[in-house]
């Protein structure tokens, strides 16, 4: 019963956040050259993103709250991740849809009974975007694009390294929030990915899966320096669940993290559940809560030359 409770909540916590997949598309390089022979639908919010930063025209785009690229203003909107419109898709007559590999298992199905090709884009983590964006990249003509984008990311980490270089590294527990309960966020997950690049210690690394089940007293063992909080669906609604958590449950005040002021609330548009284009400001915005001092530091250097 257990085990299926936590997958329930990480299908939510997917499908809240609209992320995740594997490439097998086949598109040509001729194909790619002309915008109408693409006819490509985004299903999720971070693949929409990425074939914006790919300079890609889109005939289909996710309904979100968050607000997508402005070169999709006025597309077709073919519903949530998790349950695309079938109907409004198919009317649509899209040579490829993409999606997420966290969401093959329940939509593999609808697309292949659909008669539609679907690509499935690995964002479970850095690495593995980057890997797909290169290979979207040759296959739609924007190696150059694709390129730049990894690029960028590659120089954020050079600079995070060089920061951190010689630092004891903060141990941290990540909680993964939607409405009314929350998973604890191993190493093998999107922001526990980051919190490793950022320097951080993940106090529950080694595990063969992305999330676990919370227990208050066996979390107090791992005694961690950070708490990171990280809500998701209803941000606002986890927030305050987070908050009335802490308050209500006493064991929390003997955490050194919350006795020390280290818990931090993540902003969901920069921690998504799954890798986005967002992770460089994420691992500047991490840096800052695993390193105060270092900021602290640089703003007294800043004061001293008058900068």
């Amino acid at each position: 019963m257990k085990k299926q409770l936590i997958f329930l909540l990480i299908t939510v916590i997917i499908g809240l956040a609209g992320c995740s997949g594997e490439g097998n598309g086949k598109t040509t390089l001729k194909e790619a050259s002309d915008p109408e022979n693409n006819r490509i639908v985004a299903a999720t919010v971070a693949v929409t993103e990425i074939m914006d930063a790919l300079k890609l025209d889109l005939i289909g785009i996710p309904t979100s709250y968050k607000d997508l690229p402005k070169r999709y203003d006025g597309v077709t909107e073919v519903g949530n991740p998790m349950s695309p419109d079938m109907e409004q898709i198919m009317s649509l007559k899209p040579k490829e849809v993409m999606s997420v590999t966290t969401l093959k298992y329940d939509l593999e199905s609808v697309f292949d009974d659909a008669g539609i090709d679907t690509r499935y884009v690995n964002l479970q983590s850095i690495e593995n975007m980057h890997k797909e964006i290169i290979d979207l990249g040759k296959a739609y003509d924007r190696k150059a694009e694709a390129e730049k984008i990894v690029q960028t990311f590659e120089e954020k980490v050079a600079e995070i390294n060089k920061k951190i270089q010689g630092k004891k590294p903060p141990r941290v527990l990540i909680l993964m929030g939607v409405p009314g309960s929350y998973l604890v966020a191993t190493d093998r997950s999107y922001i526990g990915d980051l919190v490793e690049i950022s320097g951080g210690v993940n106090v529950f690394s080694g595990e063969k899966v992305e999330y676990l089940a919370s227990n208050t007293e066996y979390l107090q063992q791992a005694n961690p320096d950070i708490i990171l909080r990280a809500a998701h669906g209803m941000p606002d609604e986890v927030v305050k669940m987070f908050d009335k958590e802490f308050k209500e449950n006493d064991i929390w005040k003997h955490f050194d993290a919350v006795k020390n002021g280290r818990v931090y609330d993540l902003e969901e548009l920069l921690f998504g559940t799954t890798a986005n284009l967002a992770a460089p400001q994420a691992l500047d915005a991490l840096f800052g809560m695993l390193y105060p001092e270092e900021n602290k530091s640089n703003e007294i250097e800043k004061g001293v030359h008058g900068e």
